[in-house]
């Protein structure tokens, strides 16, 4: 191939290809020059990479009306210009690396030389014509460049790839790697990756399992790991033949090697897309209960309202008075079922707030008549309108005296809460919880906001639901309640929740009886589990135990990965940051609970806990009584366990006799939060306040054999006392910091000596006093510091 040829090829000029060569410091001698595979091949990629050469002016193909016409003009026009002139002059552009682009229009015609035989002219110039038919010209014709075909460089590109790699590729059949990839187009025509996805929709499907490394997917592709991570380097990435690639990294390589990824779906997706209900057939759909959760203020009367309603004693069994467990509770009224979760009101258990509005249909937001909207009401609404959740307002608390009716519900308009009798939509009933008053309407009103939400499942499926509590039971192990959301809970069936299963050995109603199959809106006690899960989590029906293992496995890979991603590694940027965070004092905890949710709110509490000095570092979260290698655990890390709710094993008590570790026992979430308020605060280091004393002038210095050293001092200002602390100031420099060891009045031994007077000073740990010096006493004050 030569110059002119390749100008061909790349719709461009011959003198855009020789100063192209020129650039690539490669041998330019004229178009004749004939180029190999692997200069062309570089000249090409060149080109490519800079953007759109500049365009050749097209050839005219045509025939003419009188072909022996159109030789005469030609022949006569060039005899009269002078043919030898041409001829040198073009010659002499060959040998200068033509400088100036050629402008004629080039006719192919074999008939031309016939007839230039036939024509009487002179012979010297026919042999000229003969030797370079391509240089004669024909009228000049505005050649259409906009139509000339884009020039696509893939057989090139694949011979460059071969001549690149040598010899490792021969006899392997890489009709994929043909692909063009983004780099093989011109820039300014080099199409996007969206635009590629849609052109590519014919291309096979291939399943990749991810994440998957690059050693896999080579394997996958049957392509070398070094030509996949040449591909991976033209993306911009640099990756190691172990590293795992991101899905849309995946995506992308597949396509350039001819592919469509096809993700393979885990068992995971398959699982929670077989439970969702958005496609069920409606003719398999049921009216269901509605669950409806009570939420408001602390001692608003939400458990107290519960126990009327079910007529329980609930309330009369919390510590302190206020509820720090979430609770599940089916209710049978006249015109059907209620499933009600009761949630706490104190301002530690946001977390179970905010999940009790993701589970309900409905919120029954309770307001005490005499105190009016609180904080934890407003945070109630809050969690009710980002769940998109409705709500009806309970005014409870009406028989007390003070009981302002009108006043609430100004309050309520204020947050957009504007009841019905004030031109509102919300449904606001007033009650009393201890007389019973209104309760009856209030049950109805809620039973027709329910039938106004259409509530249905398909009860014939596959269990799923949500995790409302869980806890440990000494004899029982792990006691989940969940509320079953879709399909039949049945005992036996092998049940997945988070990172652990099991099989259901037992389940028990709201009051403790024994039941063997749950419906959609019941809540129950789940018996069987392999572990404690985390409140809020949903859980699924599966097939078999084979399933369940394989999904948790990879629910715990995934977790391990999680907590190995989330250290951070120390590099020069963040090297003050890590400095700076162990300069901060830990105190280190292990709680143990009674309940996941009662877990889970202690330790949000004691993380707002505001400092920057000192923190609280959680060494040990679980649920349960507090057993021997939790002791052990504590006595290893210096850690304070916080049982909540829990008692201390026996064997731990065996434990607690040898080693000094310290135990809390707490009932009140309040009372364990104020306690590691002030261990937190007895960590920070008390202030140092200095008190000025006196100001003292060293006026004569003697040294006896006896005492050393000893200062003649006169008393400036203030009063010097004996032991205090001293600064001694020589030319506005501290030179010795210490305490007075000895004063005397003369010869005598004094406590002190008050302005104006002279004394004797001696000062141990330093004999270098000169005159001249001064001394500073001052007391020193310890402030401590508060959080």
């Amino acid at each position: 191939m030569n110059v002119t040829q390749l100008a061909e090829e790349l719709n461009t000029t011959e003198k855009f290809i020789l100063e192209t060569l020129k650039s690539l410091k490669l041998k330019a001698k004229g178009e004749s020059q004939e180029l190999n595979v692997v200069v062309a091949s570089v000249v090409k990629g060149h080109i490519v990479k800079k953007g759109t050469p500049p365009p050749r002016k097209a050839l005219v193909k045509r025939e003419a009306a009188d072909p022996k016409e159109e030789v005469k003009k030609t022949v006569k026009k060039t005899v009269k210009k002078g043919v030898k002139k041409k001829v040198a002059d073009n010659k002499e552009e060959d040998k200068g690396d033509k400088k100036e682009e050629t402008k004629e229009v080039v006719v192919k015609n074999k008939k031309t030389d016939k007839s230039v035989k036939a024509k009487k002219i002179d012979e010297k110039s026919v042999e000229a014509i003969k030797e370079e038919p391509q240089k004669k010209v024909l009228p000049k014709v505005k050649p259409k460049i906009s139509n000339a075909p884009v020039i696509t460089l893939k057989p090139l590109a694949r011979k460059k790839r071969k001549s690149m790699m040598g010899s490792r590729d021969k006899g392997k059949d890489n009709t994929s790697s043909n692909k063009p990839s983004s780099d093989d187009l011109p820039s300014e025509k080099a199409p996007t990756f969206e635009e590629r996805l849609e052109r590519d929709e014919s291309l096979p499907n291939m399943e990749i399992d991810l994440p998957i490394t690059v050693k896999d997917l080579s394997l996958k592709l049957q392509q070398k790991p070094s030509i996949v991570m040449t591909k991976l380097m033209k993306l911009g990435l640099m990756c190691h033949i172990n590293q795992s690639l991101a899905e849309d990294v995946v995506e992308r390589l597949t396509r350039e090697f001819g592919f469509n990824l096809a993700k393979i779906r885990t068992q995971e997706e398959q699982l929670i897309d077989g439970h969702k209900q958005e496609d069920e057939d409606p003719a398999l759909l049921s009216e269901r209960a509605p669950v409806v959760t009570f939420m408001g203020h602390v001692d608003h009367g939400k458990t107290t309202l519960l126990d009327k309603i079910r007529q329980s004693k609930v309330a009369d069994g919390e510590h302190g008075g206020i509820t720090q467990h979430m609770s599940a509770y089916s209710v049978e009224i006249p015109k059907g079922r209620i499933t009600f979760l009761d949630t706490p009101g104190h301002a530690a258990f946001t977390a179970m707030r905010a999940r009790g509005a993701h589970i309900t249909d409905l919120i029954v937001l309770v307001v005490a008549a005499d105190e009016g909207i609180m904080p934890q009401t407003r945070e109630a609404i809050d969690h009710a309108r980002a769940a998109d959740v409705p709500i009806v307002v309970a005014l409870n608390k009406m028989d007390r005296p003070n009981a302002d009716a009108d006043r609430v519900k100004q309050q309520l308009a204020e947050v957009d809460l504007a009841s019905e009798d004030w031109g509102g939509k919300t449904v606001v009933a007033p009650v009393s919880a201890m007389t019973g008053e209104g309760l009856d309407d209030f049950l109805e009103l809620i039973c027709l906001e329910a039938e106004m939400l259409e509530l249905k499942a398909n009860a014939e499926k596959k269990a799923s639901g949500l995790i409302v509590e869980a806890h440990l039971s000494q004899g029982r192990g792990a006691v989940t309640t969940v509320i079953v959301q879709a399909g039949t809970l049945k005992e036996g069936d092998i049940v997945v929740v988070g990172p652990h299963y099991g099989k259901v050995k037992a389940m028990y109603d709201d009051h403790h009886r024994l039941v063997k199959g749950a419906g959609p809106s019941m809540p129950i006690e789940l018996i069987g589990l392999s572990d404690v899960p985390e409140a809020g989590e949903p859980f699924y029906v599966v097939e078999d135990e084979k399933q369940a293992r394989d999904i948790t496995f990879k629910r715990q890979e995934d977790l391990k990965d999680e907590k190995l991603g989330a250290l951070q590694k120390v590099t020069l940027e963040n090297l003050y940051d890590h400095l700076a965070e162990g300069s901060v004092k830990e105190l280190n905890v292990i709680i143990k609970a009674d309940a996941q949710g009662s877990l889970e709110a202690l330790k949000d509490s004691l993380e707002k806990i505001p400092s920057d000095k000192v923190r609280i570092k959680f060494i040990h979260l679980g649920v349960g009584d507090v057993n021997a290698s939790d002791v052990v655990l504590a006595l290893a890390s210096k850690a304070i366990i916080i049982a909540f709710h829990v008692g201390t094993g026996p064997r731990a008590k065996e434990e607690l006799k040898k080693t000094p570790v310290d135990i809390r026992e707490y009932r009140i979430i309040y009372d364990a939060v104020a306690d590691m308020h002030s261990a937190l605060e007895g960590m920070l280091e008390a202030k140092t306040k200095k008190n000025f004393l006196s100001r003292i002038e060293i006026r004569q210095v003697f040294k006896l054999s006896k005492q050393g050293v000893v200062a003649g001092c006169y008393v400036e200002k203030g009063k010097v006392h004996r032991k205090a602390n001293i600064d001694i100031v020589r030319n506005d420099d501290i030179v010795f910091t210490g305490i007075i060891s000895s004063l005397k009045r003369f010869k005598d031994d004094v406590k002190e000596v008050t302005e104006g007077m002279e004394c004797g000073i001696t000062i141990n740990g330093f004999d270098k006093i000169q005159s001249g010096d001064v001394i500073e006493a001052y007391d020193l004050e310890s402030i401590v510091q508060r959080l």
